[in-house]
């Protein structure tokens, strides 16, 4: 082990019952979307006293805190999303939530506790810190776009800039206190996309005197999937999913129309395009041969989450010294979950890694995953995410990119 990376594991270990606590009281009281008020008061209460500046934006309760080192140098931003998913939990934990139809079913009450102990455990040994750390508590990334608002509202870029970028999230599809990552794509971009198909309603007894959309929409899911797959490159992964179908009001009507609703996962921005075009003009076209017509809109979503490889190969470092060589994971392929914290590696060098963190006598191959209404997580290894996060940092701003 090295001794100087070291001493940010067992800190850690010693902050993990203030992380645990904090975890809990924001996994019983999850708050959705871009305003969390009060996620955000007890991130603030868990950094009183902390010479920190804290800046929050007009557009999201998104706090950006700075930590500056003794002296000048390269800048780091650490992230940890806050916000819960609108779904109810159906764990047995005691402190399961407390407020109907959220539940922190991805983790972001764990990174949230990580990230502000990893502050903590910062400014509490600066002295070592050759530069500025910032540290981006993130409403909003379930879909809500709240990493862009801090954007925008200027907390990422303002001085000083960062010259890298690092995020952990827990899977409990890991080993607990393993973490993984890989350079390049990391996870998926995703489109949402909504197909209406209009046809001529009439009775379920004379369908030629009608123009019946159902069967015209079940060959345009049947077409897209053959789109997929025969005219996108095999090594561009991508996935379509017809997620939705609504039509009709009873068993004898043929409806006059049939909306599709689904989403559209690519790793890269070619193959994402022409996903797009494919799904416009298979669902026109088809209809349009049946006599039909259809109607496409495209919601545009999130970007392709991309590593910067230097920075994966910083963080593989800072775990492997701590933990030793195992520690690590070099996964071999990205992931088809999409992540918010994409726009700021469009702007800062930097990655993301996952944190194993499969709950104690559960096989991680089959431990509910995030987004599931039975998902748990193993605390302990909220350790080892508030040590990366603090070596990661150090590391970064003593050798920049440097091995």
């Amino acid at each position: 082990m090295n001794e100087g990376l070291g001493v940010w594991l067992e800190g850690a270990k010693s902050l993990l019952p203030d992380a645990i606590a904090m975890r809990r009281r924001i996994h019983a009281n999850p708050e959705l979307g871009l305003f969390l008020p009060e996620t955000a008061k007890t991130v603030r209460e868990s950094l009183a006293g902390l010479d920190v500046t804290i800046e929050e934006g007009p557009s999201s309760s998104g706090l950006m805190v700075t930590l500056q080192g003794p002296t000048q140098g390269r800048t780091i931003v650490l992230r940890g999303d806050m916000d819960a998913l609108p779904m109810p939990e159906d764990t047995e934990i005691d402190f399961k939530s407390t407020v109907e139809g959220a539940m922190h079913a991805c983790g972001h009450d764990s990174h949230t506790a990580m990230l502000a102990m990893a502050a903590r455990l910062l400014h509490g040994k600066r002295e070592r810190l050759a530069g500025t750390v910032k540290f981006m508590f993130q409403p909003g990334e379930e879909g809500h776009f709240g990493a862009v608002k801090m954007i925008e509202d200027g907390l990422l870029d303002r001085s000083p800039k960062p010259d890298g970028a690092f995020a952990i999230h827990v899977t409990p599809n890991l080993p607990t206190g393993l973490v993984g990552s890989k350079p390049g794509a990391f996870m998926a971009s995703v489109d949402n996309f909504d197909i209406t198909v209009w046809g001529q309603g009439g009775h379920a007894s004379s369908p030629h005197h009608a123009l019946d959309p159902v069967p015209i929409a079940c060959e345009i899911v049947l077409a897209l999937q053959s789109a997929v797959t025969r005219r996108i490159n095999a090594f561009e992964p991508v996935v379509l999913t017809v997620a939705r179908m609504r039509a009709g009001t009873t068993h004898n009507v043929i409806p006059e129309s049939v909306l599709l609703q689904g989403t559209l996962r690519t790793v890269s921005e070619s193959s994402r395009k022409a996903a797009k075009e494919a799904i416009d003009r298979v669902a026109k076209n088809i209809a349009k041969a049946h006599g039909a017509w259809a109607e496409v809109e495209l919601v545009e979503g999130y970007g392709v989450t991309v590593n910067d490889g230097r920075m994966v190969e910083v963080t593989a470092a800072a775990m492997r010294e701590m933990l030793g060589q195992t520690s690590f994971i070099p996964m071999p392929t990205a992931v088809m979950g999409a992540e918010d914290w994409s726009y700021v590696l469009h702007r800062v060098p930097g990655c993301m890694a996952f944190l194993g963190v499969a709950p104690a006598g559960c096989d991680h191959n089959t431990a509910a995953p995030c987004h599931s209404n039975k998902m748990m997580l193993e605390e302990s290894a909220m350790a080892h995410g508030i040590a990366l996060y603090a070596a990661v940092a150090e590391r970064f701003l003593e050798r920049g990119f440097a091995a």
